[in-house]
């Protein structure tokens, strides 16, 4: 049920690629709750995705292809949209990540380095290009909300999500870094969430992806939480009730974070040792 969390608020959602997209539901959302946006993606994947299809549902918002890792591109977007809004913004989801190791299933301890690179670039320092153009351009108003998509591998060693451990564990670092810089300048908030195992067209894309997600529903208290549910709570950061939050690294999992072992995982294991016994 809409409650017009986001009346008259304006923001950017980058990265909505199909129906599964996290990113894609949390346009609905936000138009849903009284939101104005604008849809964006890089070039390629506006090919291949279904962002029309999107923006048509979302009062036929406007799309701008705009490469994350391309500044200009991003100041062009940036610009664009407040042309559309006729002033400045108030939120941003950064839901953009991409390996071409993961891609091409080279092992971590094979990895080609300039993809490595590239997966940094693309998943990662987008966020720092996306914040310093904003900063630059005095893209968003004070109080606004920028929200980065993250996963618990930039903590922990999961061995299928390979050389993405690594840039999300420094688009976290960005996240906190330009989150202090940003708050004193013009008190934008800069928060990650790291969401749980996510059937997604990316998320789908991790080795061993379905054994997992399977795992993890059963060490999470709560299970694990869906795209719908994320987008909800992208929404509440978007919204003036979380306006004192901000550098954090917020974990939406069902519990998964903070759980050592379920009494489910045990069941099954002290089943696979008798069976074997």
């Amino acid at each position: 049920m809409a409650n017009q969390l986001l009346k008259g608020k304006k923001g950017i959602i980058f990265g909505a690629l199909d129906e599964r997209s996290i990113a894609w539901k949390t346009a609905l959302r936000a138009v849903e709750e009284g939101a104005q946006i604008v849809l964006t993606n890089a070039p390629i994947a506006l090919r291949m995705g279904k962002i029309n299809e999107l923006a048509a549902l979302c009062n036929n918002a406007p799309v701008i292809p705009a490469d994350a890792t391309n500044v200009a591109d991003l100041e062009n977007l940036l610009q664009k949209s407040m042309e559309h809004f006729g002033g400045k913004m108030d939120f941003i989801l950064h839901s953009i990540g991409m390996s071409p190791n993961v891609r091409k299933a080279i092992p971590y301890t094979d990895t080609n380095y300039d993809n490595f690179l590239k997966t940094l670039d693309i998943s990662a320092l987008s966020l720092h290009k996306v914040l310093q153009s904003s900063m630059k351009l005095d893209a968003l108003n004070e109080w606004s909300s920028v929200v980065a998509l993250t996963y618990i591998a930039a903590q922990r060693t999961f061995p299928g999500y390979n050389d993405m451990a690594e840039a999300k564990a420094l688009m976290e670092s960005i996240a906190r870094s330009f989150g202090y810089h940003y708050g004193f300048a013009k008190k934008v908030r800069v928060n990650t969430i790291s969401q749980s195992p996510t059937i997604t067209t990316a998320g789908s894309g991790v080795s061993g992806f379905d054994a997992f997600f399977t795992y993890a529903d059963k060490m999470s208290p709560l299970g694990n939480a869906t795209a719908e549910q994320c987008a909800d709570y992208c929404l509440t950061l978007f919204s003036d009730y979380t306006k004192m939050v901000t550098m954090q690294n917020l974990f939406h999992d069902g519990g998964f974070s903070n759980t050592g072992v379920s009494q489910s995982i045990i069941e099954e294991m002290e089943k696979a040792a008798k069976a074997n016994g």
